[in-house]
């Protein structure tokens, strides 16, 4: 069995089917390049992340996905989930080897995978943005953490820069530790340094934030209890419509 060896990244994927057609190989499995190789492994070839290469190969895939369908590939790739790699990579490899689309052939068990757990990761981007809460810092600038269950910030930002156009704000994964900072005209990338906490009991820091917000959080907590009518509480319900794993980051699930 022939293994490819990259460096796990989307555009290395893009260059391991580029070499797959150029060098006429079809790979049985895709790893790591810090992975062992297993043991039915014959060869291992070892893919170089090429920009252009990636880039002819997503090309590719506009002429041959619909632009309804293409954000698919992305999604399942941003799952993380063990396998997606080597899922997408024969997804890819089918695309381009069948003379027809092969979107909607949800009888292949590749497609319907890939657009499953694609289905799942669109399913958590709508999540995420629905329980934001932003929380305004001292210095004018809007904070919002989660804890996706997918990789799913990139596919927030341009709904953020849109729906918050005028404000300076910064959504922050704090499972991946990485989020974005957007200062009115651009969306940077930005990483805390694990050695400066910015959360106390999953919520900023006091002496960090602006002096109205633990005001505004009060007004809006003391709201959330006036407008709860207690006969109506259905406890399965609210957990269906509101899971738990994000309130630990909503103001209004910490009243006192």
């Amino acid at each position: 069995m022939i293994t490819f060896i990259y460096d796990q990244s989307f555009e290395g994927l893009l260059c391991s089917v580029f070499e797959a057609y150029e060098q006429k190989i079809i790979p049985g499995n895709l790893l790591s390049e810090n992975t062992p190789p297993t043991l039915f492994s014959e060869r291992q070839v070892k893919i170089t992340t090429d920009s252009n290469k990636a880039r002819r190969v997503w090309k590719g895939l506009q002429k041959k996905i619909s632009p309804a369908a293409l954000p698919s590939i992305p999604m399942a790739w941003q799952s993380e989930l063990p396998g997606s790699d080597w899922l997408l990579f024969q997804y890819i490899y089918k695309v381009f080897k069948t003379p027809d689309s092969i979107e909607l052939n949800f009888g292949d068990p590749i497609v319907l995978k890939v657009v499953q757990i694609a289905k799942k990761v669109h399913r958590e981007r709508h999540r995420v943005i629905q329980f934001l809460r932003f929380q305004k810092m001292a210095d004018g600038t809007f904070f919002a953490a989660t804890e996706p269950l997918y990789n799913v910030l990139p596919f927030t930002i341009e709904h953020l820069k849109n729906r918050f156009a005028g404000q300076t704000w910064i959504i922050y994964d704090m499972k991946r530790n990485y989020g974005y900072y957007y200062d009115q005209r651009q969306v940077k990338e930005v990483c805390f340094q694990q050695e400066s906490p910015v959360l106390q009991n999953n919520q900023p820091e006091q002496h960090l934030m602006d002096r109205e917000e633990l005001l505004f959080q009060k007004m809006w907590q003391e709201y959330f209890k006036t407008t709860c009518i207690k006969e109506r509480i259905n406890p399965k319900l609210h957990r269906q419509n509101l899971p738990v794993r994000f309130w630990k980051y909503l103001p209004e699930k910490n009243i006192k």
